[in-house]
């Protein structure tokens, strides 16, 4: 284990960025940094720490504790050194007895109002006004004792000033008392996390930090930990260090939660978590977090995490504990029995999106060299499979094509079918950031998401489309530029194959793919379309994000290549704040993909029809790999159920939950006869298990993420595994009770073999990470420290593919029986199908699942503020409470789909992407109606849920 040095170092004000330096001497020592930096910052360059309160480098500095004063030759008074930009040939003192004198002075002043409880604050050790108090020689305080904010009576009288602790939030706590008024939690929410959840009450000595509402819980916070981080004392404190103490190290590693894979300090007492903190080093999320990411590790040690293998004959049998033993033994001999009876191909696995690259990589090399197969899959199958296929067909490379800080540069973003605020949090602060500078937004989303219409951001335009509608929108879009001749004609000529774009180009330019001739189709109005396609090509630097808005549809494959279309015809591509950049849902979807969990790929994206690439790992494998793509997920189930597919290993992924059509996923699964399941819990799939291993947390092993900027994140080992062992050794244990023979000691060593086999990981090592931090892919000889930005000097296929995106109406219409169309998406506070997220704290803001749906549509329907209501498809039905919204547009609805208990995905249909499979959750034609109790689909499940968790009492 490698222990990191706290806490991260702090320069007191931001880093500046400049082409040009400035050289000053500070206490006699010479300096040279960028023009525009603060004189506290380049003091702490040297080593020199300035004492400072108010000042912190993730926040603009203010200058308004007064301890931070310097001389400065030449100069009258004492400046504030963090307001002080440097001068060349500046000369500073940082110590003189005249600042000593005035530093004691202020600290004084701040003391006279602050409980000396210091032994028994929860800060104690980890406060910086202790800390400043001892830096500046404070030994006494001179002032009589008066009016204050901490003593809760005065003169046998309620102290008027004195603010009761608030504790409602559930991870942190607010106690006014302790405040010092340095405003920093109030910098961090606007500057850092763009909330602007806090405000200052009052004036001079009466100034107190607000909410604005009655407490933490109830107002605008969406608990970010900014506030916690920036707090110079116990003011704002994380309710685990109250209860466990100050940590004593921390280890860096990488969240396990969605795409912008953030980089935190896992800070430890012994082999106990006390908090994550946010590193200031991460290169995705620059010292910011998410309620997720930020307090949501609980399910670690929750109770229901299952730390012993089990197994049954029949799903119809209660669960019995064995060894792990006895669990592979099972399982081997299951696997091996099923193929001798129906065929090699009669089993495979899927792969989890929420493990690390290794042990991805080992599950699809168990599938091809044990199992004998290509019948590997995994959830990016019903997220992001379409931009798999998209961006390789037009760009060549199948993942975005920047870095997160690209859209500090960004003139003009476009954000489809995406959620930032709620599904990528930390990217959507520093998108929010970017917009308050002064860039312009288009949103395209049939729901007026938070970015949309703020209280300080705004759209500049909203194109609240028809759900299917993508295609039209964007050729529409694109219709606009070729005909008033917005294309970047001279990119497209260097850079694109020119017949493929004037086939495109003539295509886009017919009438009946004008936004007046497709008005109808997508319910966006023409004009709204034209100023946005006019923003969009003549707006500078513009950059487009889209989520699974755009991916999960039966045209999803074409909206990617429309989307990839738009960034060609307008130069958009190849340079920092433009590009077509995927917000992909969980942790490492990319890194999935990445290591060759798709039927027809190897690691690196390379078809199994090529015989030389088949050939490099036969040699390395010693077997016979097949040149005949597996099945895919739903080809699975649909095999199942036909009698021809027997057997399947599930790593970290709740197919029965997560896919669409639940009825059809529990009809395969049930047909099976061996299931296995390797998770943290007894999920939704393990109702029809017949092997469960328990899997590891990723603080519990090492590894890496890639995130949806191809970054390249270690993941670094923070407890031991508490079931005993990390998930590539369960991986490898079962390869090897099948025979495989694998010996593996480290996950550095399964990193080697994947630098060695896949040409964009080529230069990847483990020392590497080390000393970079991070490093995106391609990382090989011609970009040893890795590639943030793709597409630069050329495409990855040679020359950009305009595609002709013919809109195809989806078979799932509305009609009289099923009129409304369903769409779905993510919350803040949840994750994904909310295993993790509903084991911690966060279900306090989120404990069901809800269906908004606009007033007009609950009137003619009767359906009043949380009445219960039946969601009926032509697939299933469920019930769940209803939210009145206008964020829906009439005859749209929308649900979450993160609680087992409503299974949204029981209504949803099977239709799915032409090329991909990937599955049309955001288009189902539904009904709604008034409803008395659960669906008999759902009291039939929960009774079955209840008894697939029954497990056998330990022998003794």
């Amino acid at each position: 284990m490698k222990d990191f040095i706290l806490p991260d170092a702090d320069f007191g004000t931001p880093a500046r960025r400049s082409d040009r330096t400035v050289t000053l001497t500070i206490d006699g020592f010479e300096v040279t940094v960028p023009e525009g930096t603060s004189v506290m910052r380049a003091a702490a360059e040297l080593g020199i720490e300035i004492p400072k309160l108010c000042a912190t480098d993730s926040v603009e500095p203010i200058g308004s504790c007064r301890l931070c004063l310097v001389e400065i030759e030449g100069r009258r008074g004492t400046p504030a050194s963090c307001t002080t930009p440097v001068a060349p040939g500046m000369k500073v003192h940082t110590q003189t007895p005249k600042i000593a004198r005035m530093r004691r002075g202020v600290m004084e002043l701040y003391i006279s109002d602050h409980p000396l409880d210091c032994l028994t604050c929860s800060a104690n050790g980890d406060c910086q006004l202790q800390d400043m108090a001892g830096a500046v020689g404070l030994r006494d305080v001179r002032y009589t004792p008066g009016a204050n904010h901490f003593e809760t009576r005065q003169n046998g009288e309620a102290n008027p000033r004195y603010i009761e602790k608030d504790a409602s939030n559930p991870y942190f706590t607010y106690d006014p008392a302790k405040c010092i008024a340095c405003y920093r939690c109030v910098r961090a929410c606007e500057e850092v996390q763009g909330t602007f959840a806090l405000t200052v009450e009052g004036r001079g000595f009466e100034a107190r930090i607000s909410t604005g509402a009655s407490d933490f819980l109830s107002s605008d916070c969406v608990s970010c930990g900014a506030c916690v981080q920036a707090c110079p004392t116990a003011t704002l404190q994380e309710k685990s260090v109250i209860e466990m103490g100050t940590p004593d190290r921390a280890v860096v590693t990488t969240c396990a939660y969605c795409g912008v894979g953030c980089n935190f300090r896992a800070e430890m007492k012994g082999d106990q978590l006390v908090r994550m903190v946010p590193s200031k080093d991460g290169k995705a999320n620059r010292g910011h977090s998410c309620v997720k990411g930020r307090f949501a590790y609980g399910y670690a040690t929750h109770p229901d995490r299952i730390l012993n293998p089990m197994i049954r004959d029949s799903i119809h049998d209660p669960w019995r504990e064995v060894t792990w033993e006895e669990a592979f033994e099972f399982t081997a001999r299951k696997f091996r029995g099923i193929q001798e009876k129906h065929g090699v191909r009669a089993i495979g696995g899927i792969t989890s999106s929420r493990c690390t690259n290794e042990e991805t990589f080992l599950v699809q090399k168990l599938i091809r060299q044990v199992f004998g197969n290509n019948n590997v899959d995994t959830c990016a199958r019903v997220c992001h499979s379409p931009t798999g296929y998209g961006l390789k067909t037009t760009l060549g490379t199948s993942a975005g094509t920047q870095d997160f800080d690209s859209v500090e540069h960004a003139d003009v973003v476009l954000i489809i079918g995406a959620n930032p605020t709620d599904g990528h949090p930390v990217f959507a602060s520093r998108l929010k950031k970017r917009l308050r500078q002064g860039a312009q937004l288009i949103v395209a989303d049939p729901r007026r998401i938070d970015l949309v219409r703020g209280p300080h951001v705004r759209a500049a335009h909203h194109l609240p489309l028809r759900p299917g509608t993508n295609v039209a929108l964007l050729t529409a879009m694109a219709h606009v530029i070729v005909t008033e001749g917005l294309t970047d004609d001279d990119f497209i000529r260097e850079r694109c194959e020119m017949d493929a774009y004037q086939d495109w180009a003539g295509f886009v330019a017919e009438d009946r793919h004008s936004p007046e001739a497709t008005e109808a189709l997508t319910g966006v109005p023409a004009e709204e379309v034209r100023k946005a396609a006019r923003l969009y090509a003549t707006g500078g630097n513009a950059a487009i994000y889209y989520g699974l808005g755009v991916t999960e549809h039966s045209q999803g494959s074409t909206t990617v290549m429309a989307i990839a279309n738009l960034a060609m015809a307008t130069g958009n591509i190849g340079r920092p704040g433009v590009g077509v950049n995927p917000l992909r849902g969980q942790n490492n979807v990319q890194g999935s993909c990445d290591m060759g969990s798709f039927p027809h790929e190897l690691p690196g994206y390379r078809h199994v029809h090529d015989a030389e690439v088949r050939g490099m790992y036969e040699k390395l494998w010693n077997v016979t790999i097949s040149d005949e793509p597996g099945l895919r997920i739903p080809n699975m189930l649909d095999a199942a159920v036909h009698g021809t597919f027997k057997g399947i290993y599930i790593q970290g992924e709740d197919i029965l939950q997560s896919d669409p059509d639940t009825k059809h996923v529990a009809s395969g699964l049930a047909a099976m006869e061996c299931v296995v399941v390797h998770d943290l819990f007894l999920n939704e799939t393990a109702n029809y298990a017949h092997v469960f291993l328990p899997g590891s947390t990723f603080l519990e092993k090492d590894g890496t993420f890639t995130n949806a900027e191809r970054r390249i994140n270690r993941v670094r080992r923070v407890m031991a595994p508490l079931n005993g062992f990390a998930d590539w050794e369960v991986t490898q244990h079962l390869a090897n009770a099948m025979g495989a023979g694998w010996s593996y000691a480290h996950p550095s060593e399964i990193m080697a073999e994947i630098a060695a086999t896949t040409p964009t990981f080529a230069g990847v090592s483990y020392g590497l990470l080390d000393r970079e931090g991070s490093v995106q892919w391609p990382c090989n000889d011609a970009a040893p420290t890795g590639t943030p930005v793709m597409h630069e000097g050329g495409f990855v296929r040679g020359k950009g593919l305009f595609v002709v995106t013919d809109y195809v109406p989806t078979d799932e219409r509305t009609g009289p029986r099923y009129p409304l169309l369903l769409t779905t998406g993510r919350i803040l506070s949840q994750y994904n199908v909310g295993a993790q997220t509903r084991r911690t704290q966060n279900s306090i803001w989120h404990d069901e699942d809800r269906l908004e749906i606009h007033p007009h549509d609950a009137e003619t329907r009767g359906i009043a503020e949380g009445d219960w209501v039946r969601l009926a498809s032509r697939s299933g039905e469920t019930t769940l409470r209803a939210t009145l919204s206008d964020r829906v547009s009439p005859g749209v609805v929308y649900t979450t789909f993160h609680h087992p208990e409503t299974q949204a995905n029981v209504v949803t249909s099977d239709f799915s992407d032409w090329a991909t499979n990937c599955p049309e959750y955001k288009v189902t034609a539904v009904q709604v109606a008034l409803s008395n109790g659960p669906s008999e689909w759902q009291k039939t499940y929960s009774e079955r849920a209840r008894a697939a968790r029954r497990i056998l009492p330990a022998a003794e």
